[in-house]
Formats: C-alpha cells, sequence, structure tokens
C-alpha cells in the first residue's frame, strides 16, 4: 500500500515497465495462456501496484487482530497464544474400532476430535433399519443409541477434549447423547466443548443428508440455539458449512456468498422466534474448504470474516464482539484427492493446510492420501496429522499473525471475493433469503453450472491435475486400503436386539409419546429428546415420532 499522491508516478512507472521491458521479452518469449483466473473467475494479472488496492482504508477494512471488521484474525494473538485445534474427522464401523482411532490419534498429538457418522445415523434410521443394508459402518461410525455413544467415549474424558460431530438432520438426538455421555461421567454440561454441525440448509443444497422439510428443520436448529445458551454456554451450536457446498463444485465466491445467506437465514429465524442475537451469535461458528488455488483461498477466509462481521453489526444489530467474529473449521479438498498418483494427495493436502493457517483458522483437518480410494489407514492418517504439526511447528508461518496483509495481490483478491459474494447475497435477498433461493434451486444451479465449468477445464486440459490429465504413469491396483467388515451391520442389529430387550420399553414408549405431542406444539424439543436419549430410545424411534408430525422433504427435480 502506498500514499494516494503516489500513485500517478507508480502508474507511469507501471505503463513504461509495460510498454518497455515486458513488451521486449513478450515479443520473444509469449505466457503460457492467453490469460489467467481464478476458479471464481477473478483475472489474475501479471503484476499488482498499490493501484490495485487504492480504495483499501486500513482502518476501516483491516484493522487489527482481534477487532472488528477481523480481517486479520479473530484473536489478538492467534497462533502465537495457541495453535489452532488439530481435529481429524475420524469414525468408521462399530463404536468399539472408532474409539479405538480417536486413542491412537489423541496419542498421536491431535487437540480434539472430529466424529464421522455412518449413513443411516445422519438420516436418522437405526442399523436394522430395512434402508440401512449395506451402509453399516460404511462412511462412519453406526450409533443407535446412548449405549453406543458411551462405548465410542469410553475412557475419553469430555470435560478435557472438544468434539465435533459432522451430523445434521438429527442433530439434536446426538447432541443429546454427548450431554448423557457426559452426564454418566459426572461432566457438568457446562464444561462441554465441541461443535454440531446442524446445519441443514446446506443438505438441500449440496449434500442430501436431510429428514424433515426446511420450516420443523429451522425449528429445531432454533431450539438447539436457546437451549445451549441457557445450559451448554460453550457449545458451539452450529457449524455453517460452506465445506460441502465447495465439494458440490462452487466457486469460493459462491462458498462464501450461500455459507453467509445461510447463516442469515439460521439468525433471522432465531431472531424471529424470539431470541436476543447476542445471546446466541458467539456460539455460531464456520466450517470452511481449503482448495487448491493457494491465494484465492486465503483472500477467501479474509473476505469472509470481515462480510460476516459486518453482517451481523449492520444488519442485525449485534453489539458483541464475539457476536460479530466468523470463526471457523477448515477441513483440505476432499474433491481434490486423486486416486491416481495417491501420494501426490500429501502435497495437495499440505499447500491447502499451509493456506488455512495463513487464512486464520481456528481448526484444522488435514485429508489422508488414501480417501479418494477408501477410509484412511492409521498411516495414512498419521501422515496427515503430521502435516498439521510440521507447519504448526517448523515453518515458522504461526509466528507472526495475517503475514500476507498488505500484499497487493492478496488485499486486491479478498477486495475482489469480498465484491462478488456480497452480490449474491443480494441476488439470494431479492429471492426472499436462503430457504427460497434453495426452493427454488438457486443455489444448485449456480453451484451446478460451476462445477461443469471446472470439468470442462480440465477435459480441456485448460486446468491441469497432476497425474489425472498430465504427468501419468502406469500404476499397479492400491494395497493396504482400510476395510471395513460387512458383519458390522449384522453385530449392530444384535446389539439392538439386546438393548430393547434390557431397557424399560414402558418408560420408553412414554416418552416417546411425550416427544410427539411437543413435537405438534411449539415448546423446545431439546429437553424431551434428552428424556428419550437417556431412556435409550434409539435414534430411529426419536427420528420416525417426528416424521410422524414434521414429515420428510423430497428434493425437486431441477431439470
Amino acid at each position: 500500500m502506498s500514499p494516494k499522491d503516489d500513485l500517478p508516478q507508480i502508474r507511469d512507472a507501471r505503463v513504461n515497465w509495460e510498454e518497455g521491458t515486458l513488451q521486449k521479452v513478450l515479443s520473444r518469449f509469449p505466457e503460457r495462456k492467453p490469460e489467467f483466473k481464478t476458479p471464481s473467475g477473478t483475472e489474475v494479472k501479471r503484476v499488482y501496484t498499490p493501484e490495485d488496492v487504492a480504495e483499501l482504508d486500513y482502518n476501516r477494512d483491516l484493522g487489527f487482530p482481534g477487532l472488528y471488521p477481523f480481517t486479520r484474525g479473530v484473536q489478538p494473538t492467534m497462533y502465537r497464544g495457541r495453535f489452532w485445534t488439530m481435529r481429524q474427522y475420524a469414525g468408521f464401523a462399530t463404536a468399539e474400532e472408532s474409539n479405538e482411532r480417536y486413542k491412537y490419534l489423541l496419542a498421536q498429538g491431535q487437540t480434539g476430535l472430529s466424529v464421522a457418522f455412518d449413513l443411516p445415523t445422519q438420516i436418522g434410521y437405526d442399523s436394522d433399519h430395512s434402508l440401512a443394508a449395506g451402509e453399516v459402518g460404511k462412511v462412519g461410525v453406526a450409533i443407535d443409541s446412548l449405549a453406543d455413544m458411551e462405548i465410542l467415549f469410553d475412557g475419553i474424558p469430555l470435560d478435557k477434549v472438544s468434539t465435533s460431530m459432522t451430523i445434521n438432520a438429527p442433530a439434536a438426538v446426538l447432541l443429546a447423547m454427548y450431554m448423557g455421555v457426559a452426564e454418566k461421567q459426572g461432566v457438568p454440561f457446562h464444561k462441554l466443548n465441541g461443535t454440531i454441525q446442524n446445519d441443514i440448509l446446506k443438505e438441500y443444497v449440496a449434500r442430501g443428508t436431510y429428514i424433515f422439510p426446511p420450516a420443523p428443520s429451522m425449528r429445531l436448529i432454533t431450539n438447539i440455539f436457546e437451549f445451549c445458551s441457557q445450559h451448554v454456554p460453550e457449545w458451539n451450536t452450529i457449524s455453517i458449512s460452506g465445506y460441502h457446498i465447495r465439494e458440490a463444485g462452487s466457486t469460493a465466491a459462491q462458498e462464501i456468498a450461500f455459507t453467509l445467506s445461510n447463516g442469515i437465514a439460521y439468525v433471522q429465524a432465531a431472531v424471529d422466534a424470539g431470541l436476543n442475537v447476542d445471546d446466541f451469535a458467539p456460539r455460531l461458528s464456520f466450517f470452511f474448504n481449503s482448495h487448491l488455488d493457494f491465494f484465492e483461498e486465503i483472500a477467501k477466509f479474509r473476505a469472509a470474516r470481515r462480510l460476516w462481521a459486518r453482517i451481523m453489526k449492520e444488519r442485525f444489530g449485534a453489539k458483541k464482539d464475539k457476536s460479530l467474529m466468523l470463526r471457523f473449521h477448515t477441513q483440505t479438498g476432499g474433491s481434490t484427492l486423486t486416486a491416481q498418483q495417491p501420494d501426490n494427495n500429501i502435497v495437495r493436502v499440505a499447500l491447502q493446510a499451509l493456506a488455512a493457517v495463513l487464512g486464520g483458522t481456528q481448526s484444522l483437518h488435514t485429508n489422508s492420501r488414501d480417501e479418494a480410494l477408501a477410509l484412511p489407514t492409521e498411516e495414512s492418517v498419521r501422515i496427515a496429522l503430521r502435516t498439521q504439526q510440521i507447519i504448526a511447528y517448523e515453518s515458522g508461518v504461526a509466528d507472526t499473525i495475517d503475514p500476507l496483509a498488505g500484499s497487493y495481490y492478496v488485499e486486491s483478491l479478498t477486495n475482489s471475493l469480498e465484491k462478488q459474494a456480497e452480490e449474491y447475497i443480494a441476488k439470494i435477498d431479492e429471492l426472499g433469503g436462503a430457504v427460497k433461493a434453495i426452493e427454488n434451486g438457486y443455489m444448485q444451479r449456480e453451484i451446478q453450472d460451476a462445477a461443469y465449468e471446472y470439468q470442462r477445464a480440465i477435459e480441456k486440459q485448460e486446468r491441469i491435475v497432476v497425474g489425472v490429465n498430465r504427468f501419468q504413469i502406469d500404476e499397479e491396483p492400491p494395497k493396504g486400503l482400510l476395510q471395513v467388515d460387512p458383519a458390522v451391520g449384522e453385530l449392530q442389529k444384535k446389539k439392538l436386539a439386546v438393548l430393547r430387550q434390557s431397557r424399560d420399553n414402558i418408560a420408553v414408549a412414554t416418552v416417546l409419546d411425550e416427544l410427539e405431542q411437543v413435537a405438534k406444539g411449539n415448546d423446545n424439543l431439546m429437553p424431551v429428546i434428552l428424556k428419550a436419549v437417556k431412556s435409550y430410545a434409539t435414534l430411529g424411534e426419536i427420528c420416525d415420532r417426528m416424521r410422524r408430525v414434521f414429515g420428510e422433504y423430497v428434493a425437486q427435480d431441477l431439470l
């Protein structure tokens, strides 16, 4: 950045360079391609100068770490105080096997847990349901009841560890199970620290593990906001997720815009339900992807932080600093991993992790090299975790805050992404907000178009993926991949049969009837869900009672 008085001189110097030195070289050695663009479509210039950030006001647009608009980070010391939480996403097969993996990761230096649930759990079915056949324990751990959750966290004190749970439609039930385990461990709820994803809107947009229609889903979410603000004050009640939006094929600008638009919808729903914004907003958190365009990803995180701070302050009138902070978890880009030459994924993940750290993430999951082929092995997970540890302890990038601030390129990209995101948010506002934009398919179509353009560029070799469309080699089939035993499904069925024989089924039926009645009214559902969980009602039984009242969402055909 430079004083505005210097800009005419800088412009003249640039023009002289372009017409002289540059043209002499270009006449002999043309550039690699006629134009350079980021995946979001922003033109990448040859060189950036103070001209490109002439409108940037330091105090207004950047400020200092820990101060509005939080462009440079949400904490005054950032990683000089403590590193981001190193939170490897894990879960497969049974609760017993996943418990062993968690203990292994903690022993390797992981500083937080992140639970992956299998598909039946994500859509509210027990393992013995006909629709669960062949899916039990495959993409995550099978959790049917509080009994499974007790095993999952056996020997792991919940007041000593931060836990993230990637669960959405049945988030209230899994949170209640976690609270049930804490109670059995003697851990008071106010000492629980962690996050439930609980972001149903992005399920309708990009991921598909929904159960109920939007209105009752939003009710459940605001019920959780209210309940946790009173009983579990350190818990992050939602992780508003751009990750899956990006995995579905969005650009970085769309990832910011659609994620923040969903965030606006959640905040508005809570305010409309009578909650004070400063009572729940400090526990909102976000979840972003770290993709492969290094500088655009860094700029994306900075732009999202600044834009959310302004939204909360100007649109919702939030007063507390913590209500304005965009705190986020990052996962490296799963869709960027290749089955070809899987060791190349180690390099991709390292670059993506570095971008997340330079962008100021609060926690980080690094994907494993073999995840394009199967669930990761222990060796692959260890390499992924070591990637974070090397960045933290050896690279020096965590020793100063926001080290790329003031880069003409990074600040220009930050401004560009913020502007693109604002334009998308304005369009969504015109459509009536995020829920309406989802219901009419606007977000889905925009993502589909972006995904098509990205894939077309790969197929035309306008975008190179090493080992896929260039630099291929002959490879032997992969060996040593992690396989989930198909017998897991039968084992879970037997555990459910034993549970149903040993519990007080009259008490279970009574509390499920109570749940159904509360669902028909307007009272907060969390207390009765917690009561049902503690009676050892199963996930499927609880969700089925809500299905009776709320119905199920059916996605529209966008074609």
